[in-house]
């Protein structure tokens, strides 16, 4: 990709200015690129999606609260191959061609050609621009994550002047880096330097054409060639593109998929939507390949809020379907406990875990070999729209993933913090709780990030590295939480027992176990008006409107359109532990 004209970013011009040199290089009438007319969504403020701060050293000089982003490095085969590293800073992604790719070897010196700025929304673009137009070739998403400022609290200043020093916690690149324009006092001079600093990430004779595949959908660029058109459908721009990492595919001899299962991530067309809304009482609706038996849609299942309509089982299949792109990255290869309340919300429920006998043959299904007599050992496994459809037919208003696939079932892959509210704790007192984890994750450079129960609390969840036990993660948050609990210790008690708590929170680090727990990203709680767990950003709890039930079926979606999933980019990150 060629160099544009023009100046640095500058922090005196709006996202819409900024973007001008974008646009006019693209024909959006032929090109799937993104246009970035829609305003910038809550995410672009600058602020720090995850709270991390550097790894390495010198994370003492990490840029103040509200500086760093989401990042995402596009491999990009155009005329010539290149990597194109992007970092959100100032409702824009600052952008640098790299054609040798980003280094992680620190004897590396790589070529990076500042480029136009690009619209928020190309972050996770994969797809095939048409050869003629600008940039024409097939691109695909090789990483993405979170990236923090080092050394500078104004980090569109640092590129303004010609160096910004970074930390970038992705899938593939970890560690400090720094950008350096050739040219220290020429701005007009677009050449830049991307190095890798001698830290614990410095891999020496490392490549980034030694990792060819995206982490989003798991493809190459010859797949996304051959196919462009599985991931972009002009036709879906109703639902938002989700910002999430695709699931892996099924292994052999774990689970039970249905030969020739189809395995897509996208939301329902609007025609499958319509069948749906046409439907009567019951009948079978085909999504995605797939025809479902649905019963009973016109009966309640969560009773309204004051001065709202109740909600209906129609509008939760509704709501599954659509939500299903962003849901189903943290269900995939993982059983799911499932609580259900055939008889709607108002009622009790019960915990389920057996698949039924009467689920269809296409349900993926995972046997659990180390099962006890008389315990589950056939687990459903949710890795398609139809799947979470059959399942909300099913009545099951709550979806609970385990912390482990199923491949691995007792390799956690998050480290799991639930703030647990007491009958007299107040939701400010759980916020204050949060705000002193947040601190605590960013003293220990830890990316994390933050999610609404739903119901009255918070929880945090913490990617982790292949390698940890239970026992692990267990003893690690525990230790964290001990020092939380240790500054409002007027706030915490350590009961296990809810009634001898005293209306006290507990800082729970049991969930951290097999078998054990935390509701699903997406997934909407047994109360009113059908509220719906949500990831948020750690600014957010500064702000004096959240509220732990916010968000409900009903505008979730809304929320995503806006926002995104904060918590997206941390899915598999390969993060290791500090020892405390």
């Amino acid at each position: 990709m060629r160099a544009a004209p023009g100046t640095p970013t500058g922090v005196s011009e709006d996202s819409d200015t900024r973007l001008r040199t974008y646009r006019a290089k693209r024909d959006f009438a032929v090109t799937p690129e993104p246009s970035g007319s829609e305003p910038p969504s809550s995410r672009s403020s600058g602020a720090a999606p995850s709270g991390a701060e550097p790894s390495g050293s010198g994370g003492s000089e990490a840029g103040g609260s509200g500086a760093g982003g989401r990042f995402v490095v596009q491999r990009h085969r155009a005329r010539r191959l290149h990597y194109d590293l992007r970092l959100e800073m100032g409702g824009v992604l600052v952008s640098w061609a790299v054609p040798k790719g980003p280094p992680l070897d620190p004897d590396v010196r790589a070529l990076a050609v500042h480029v136009e700025d690009h619209p928020l929304d190309y972050f996770d673009f994969e797809g095939v621009i048409a050869q003629g137009e600008y940039g024409g070739g097939d691109v695909i998403v090789w990483d993405w994550g979170i990236w923090v400022p080092a050394a500078t609290d104004d980090p569109e200043k640092a590129v303004r002047d010609g160096e910004l020093h970074f930390d970038l916690h992705g899938q593939k690149l970890h560690g400090r880096f720094a950008l350096i324009r050739r040219s220290r006092t020429d701005r007009s001079k677009q050449q830049w330097l991307l190095v890798h600093k001698h830290d614990d990430h410095a891999r020496p004779g490392w490549s980034a054409e030694d990792e060819p595949h995206s982490v989003k959908t798991g493809r190459t660029n010859d797949e996304v060639a051959a196919a462009p058109a599985a991931r972009w459908r002009s036709n879906r721009a109703a639902d938002p593109e989700p910002a999430t990492a695709a699931p892996a595919p099924a292994e052999p001899g774990t689970a039970e998929p249905a030969p020739g299962k189809p395995r897509s991530w996208e939301a329902p067309t609007d025609d499958e939507l319509r069948a749906l809304d046409e439907l009567g009482a019951k009948g079978r609706w085909r999504i995605q390949g797939r025809e479902v038996a649905v019963t009973n849609l016109d009966k309640v299942l969560f009773p309204g809020r004051p001065g709202e309509e109740p909600i209906t089982k129609r509008e939760l299949l509704r709501y599954y379907a659509r939500i299903a792109p962003y849901l189903l990255p943290y269900l995939a290869d993982r059983p799911v406990n499932l609580h259900r309340f055939p008889e709607g919300a108002a009622q009790d429920g019960f915990w389920q875990k057996e698949v039924p006998s009467h689920a269809p043959d296409w349900l993926t299904r995972w046997h659990f070999t180390e099962a006890k007599q008389g315990k589950t050992d056939c687990y459903a496994v949710l890795d398609s729209v139809a799947s979470l459809v059959w399942m909300a037919n099913y009545a099951a208003l709550e979806l609970h993933p385990w912390t482990s696939r199923s491949t691995d079932p007792r390799q956690p892959t998050w480290a799991l913090i639930d703030i647990d509210p007491g009958t007299d704790t107040t939701f400010g007192q759980v916020v204050e709780l949060a705000r002193l984890y947040r601190a605590a994750l960013r003293h220990l450079s830890v990316t994390a990030m933050p999610k609404v129960t739903g119901k009255r609390g918070i929880q945090v969840w913490v990617p982790i590295a292949d390698g940890y036990t239970f026992d692990d993660t267990r003893t690690w948050v525990e230790k964290v939480s001990r020092a939380v609990g240790q500054t409002l210790p007027d706030l915490v008690s350590w009961e296990w027992h809810t009634d001898r708590r005293g209306g006290l929170a507990r800082l729970d680090y049991t969930q951290n176990a097999i078998n054990k727990t935390l509701v699903a990203p997406f997934s909407p709680r047994p109360a009113p008006g059908a509220p719906v767990s949500i990831p948020i950003e750690w600014d957010e709890l500064d702000d004096p409107d959240l509220r732990p039930d916010r968000w409900t079926l009903r505008d979730a979606l809304d929320r995503v359109a806006a926002a995104g999933d904060p918590l997206a980019p941390l899915i598999g990150m390969a993060q290791h532990l500090p020892r405390l």
